[in-house]
Formats: C-alpha cells, sequence, structure tokens
C-alpha cells in the first residue's frame, strides 16, 4: 500500500515539479527541480496562507491570546479538510508513542501540526516565538507565561513540518525549551528532506521520526501515481544524486537562462544575481555583457 502522503503532497501542492527546462530558484541563488511547501497540506495554499497570516497577526499581539486565535482557525479546517484531518492522524498516531509531557512547536510553520497533535493527545502545548520568549497552553486550552507552568523536568515532542539541517532547532527550540528547564527528548516531523537534519537531531539527543522522506523512491511513487513524468523523474534523481552538478549542467546547456531571468526582474532578478555574486554559475553560462 503507497503512503498516501505521498498522493496528498502533489495534490495540495506542497511539492512542486518544476516543467522541464523551467527549475525553480531557491533562496540560496541555486536551482532545483522540485519545492516544498508542508503548510499546503493544511489544504491548499489559499488556505494556507490565511493560517500564517493570523499566525504573524497573533505573534504581534498578546502572545497570551495566541492560542485561542489561532487554534479556533485550525480547528475549523480540521472539520472541513480531510486531508488536513487525516494528516494530524497520522501525526498524532506517531506521537502518542512517545514518552512526553507535552508537545512543543515554533513559530510559524510548526503550529500547523503541533498546535492540534497536543490538543489530541490531551497534552499541553508550548508556543516557541522567534524572539524565543514562550506561552505554555495547558491540556484545557489556558495559556500561560509558561514560567508559570512548572515544566522543569518535563519531556516535550517537538513538532515540525519540514527538516532540513535542523537549524531552528539547535539555534532556537532545543534552548528555548531547555531554558525552562525542560527537554525536547523526541523530534516528529512530516516531511525530512534527508539533508543531515535527522543526523544533528540524534546528535542533539532528540531523535527523529518522520512520515515522509525526501528520497527518490518518494519521486518514484509520484510516476506510478501519475503525479509526475518520466522526465521530471529524471530532473529529480539527477538533482539528488548532486544538486551542483544538475545546476551546472543546466546552465551550460542554457547558456542564456541567467540573462533572461534579470531581464525579468524581481524576484527572478535577484536570485539570479545572488546565483553570480556567490559564484555558483559557469563562466559560460552569464550573461554577455
Amino acid at each position: 500500500m503507497e503512503n498516501p502522503i505521498i498522493s496528498w503532497l502533489f495534490e495540495t501542492d506542497a511539492v512542486r515539479v518544476c516543467p522541464e527546462g523551467q527549475p525553480f530558484w531557491y533562496t540560496s541563488g541555486k536551482l532545483g527541480p522540485f519545492y516544498i511547501n508542508t503548510q499546503f497540506l493544511f489544504g491548499s495554499e489559499q488556505a494556507a496562507n490565511a493560517l500564517l497570516a493570523t499566525i504573524e497577526e497573533a505573534c504581534a499581539g498578546d502572545k497570551l491570546a495566541f492560542y485561542d486565535k489561532v487554534y479556533a482557525k485550525i480547528e475549523a479546517q480540521l472539520a472541513s479538510c480531510s486531508i488536513y484531518a487525516q494528516l494530524i492522524d497520522l501525526l498524532t498516531e506517531a506521537a502518542r508513542k512517545m514518552d512526553v509531557d507535552f508537545v512543543s512547536g515554533g513559530e510559524r510553520r510548526d503550529f500547523f501540526f503541533s498546535m492540534p497533535v497536543a490538543r489530541k493527545l490531551g497534552l499541553g502545548h508550548l508556543s516557541i516565538f522567534k524572539d524565543l520568549s514562550t506561552v505554555y497552553t495547558d491540556a484545557n486550552g489556558v495559556s500561560m507565561d509558561s514560567a508559570q507552568a512548572n515544566l522543569s523536568g518535563k519531556r516535550s515532542v517537538h513538532i515540525a513540518d519540514l527538516i532540513t539541517v535542523a537549524s531552528s532547532y539547535v539555534r532556537a527550540w532545543i534552548p528555548a525549551v531547555r531554558a525552562l528547564g525542560a527537554e525536547i527528548a523526541y523530534s516528529l516531523a512530516v516531511v525530512d528532506r534527508d539533508q543531515g537534519g535527522s543526523k544533528i537531531l540524534a546528535d542533539a539527543g532528540c531523535p527523529l521520526t518522520t512520515l515522509v522522506t525526501i528520497h527518490p523512491s518518494l519521486f518514484e511513487t509520484a510516476l506510478r501515481m501519475g503525479r509526475i513524468t518520466q522526465k521530471q523523474l529524471d530532473l529529480i534523481l539527477a538533482f539528488i544524486a548532486d544538486p551542483d552538478k544538475f545546476m551546472q549542467d543546466f546552465l551550460l546547456a542554457h547558456p542564456d537562462f541567467l540573462a533572461g531571468e534579470i531581464a525579468k526582474g524581481g524576484k527572478s532578478a535577484q536570485r539570479a544575481q545572488l546565483c553570480i555574486s556567490s559564484g555558483f554559475a559557469p563562466e559560460a553560462a552569464l550573461p554577455k555583457s
């Protein structure tokens, strides 16, 4: 039986694969054939963006009111979107096997998944914000300053949308929980990009469990499901094997690509300029002066 999450990733556009000859720009200034927006599993891009806007507004206001404002939107979506509801059930099933006292999640996209799982488990939820402030909401939905929650010696499962190299854990989530005298005992994520984050989390003492990992078998399954074409799969396999060679080969095969991207202006031009200034592009593919 195929993992249903693979179908959901494509159905909600949480994973997008580029047409041949039109790779995506990444924020690093590099090119790749697929893009992942795990939060779209909330149901759609439009629904996810609406929740992100609510999260941002709530984070900017009274943080003790944050949980109620955000969870109201999550609760409504659970009732109306079967994909999101089934995904939360799968995460809850995985988290139930872990010996923890509460659930933690970090600003912003973690909240899509950490908040409903905590509620389903009947556990409290620690909301960690980018400024490393925290608010604890107990199993009854009552929010308080986390210093009042008596979390010393307690263990959490931190639920994330996507793991790449786990930099947010190392920089923010683990220190924020430790500052309360607690620890992140486990990590649980919807998607692991398989780029080293799992080892980093294991070394940090909070081993990762994930529902799906980005590796060739995922895309081979997507091909069997009819979600991508063989040409798209070939692009993805070449990228996974060697991301830098994929970009170099593409730019050499399309020597006018960077000049065309710069001519578009906006983000395309910014990413192309970053690619050039970072030394990612081979000389033969640079725009002619």
